[in-house]
């Protein structure tokens, strides 16, 4: 297997790429779809019914696959090549892989949302969506510097330099709303 080892980590980067980008945009799909709901009918029904079937398709024909085989080949780097049990001995490896846990319980919160939004539940609003998105880009970002700089304790001010953008990226988007409202009255 070891051979194989480069095939493999392509195939992990490649499917974590594709989980990523699923998980940014079936957020974004949550935006809008709370959106629809404060639409006079019939445009309200006709965009809640296409805002349903896009994020089905996406989340079942997209992000729900590229996270099992992301995983799948994962496992094969750790555990099914001498590299892999390399990898294991460092303490950023440890918290990659703590980082890796709050990826799996950010998809599957995010797996509820969808599964209520598809049975029309709205629980949540769409400034709570919004923040929510940057869950993942703060997992992403911790992630890659851990990897990259191989230091358990570097990838902190690459996470914190990114929770800080996207702090100004809140304040930016309250601030805009704020002059969108005053626009209407």
């Amino acid at each position: 297997m070891e051979e194989y080892y480069d095939y493999i980590k392509s195939l992990h980067l490649i499917f974590v790429i594709t989980w990523f980008a699923g998980l940014f945009y079936i957020v974004r799909l949550f935006v809008y779809h709370i959106e629809a709901n404060d639409k006079p009918s019939p445009e309200k029904e006709i965009l809640i019914k296409q805002y349903k079937l896009m994020s089905y398709r996406l989340w079942y024909i997209i992000t729900w696959p590229s996270a099992v085989l992301a995983s799948i080949f994962a496992f094969l780097m750790l555990f099914g090549t001498a590299r892999g049990g390399v990898w294991l001995q460092f303490s950023w490896m440890h918290v990659k892989l703590g980082f890796v846990f709050l990826l799996y319980l950010y998809h599957l919160k995010c797996h509820q949302i969808f599964k209520q939004l598809q049975n029309d539940a709205v629980k949540y609003s769409t400034s709570f969506m919004r923040l929510w998105n940057e869950g993942a880009t703060i997992i992403l970002f911790a992630v890659i510097f851990l990897v990259i700089l191989k230091s358990a304790v570097n990838w902190i001010y690459g996470v914190v330099g990114i929770i800080a953008f996207s702090v100004l990226l809140m304040l930016g988007f309250k601030f805009y709303k704020r002059i969108r409202e005053k626009n209407k009255s």
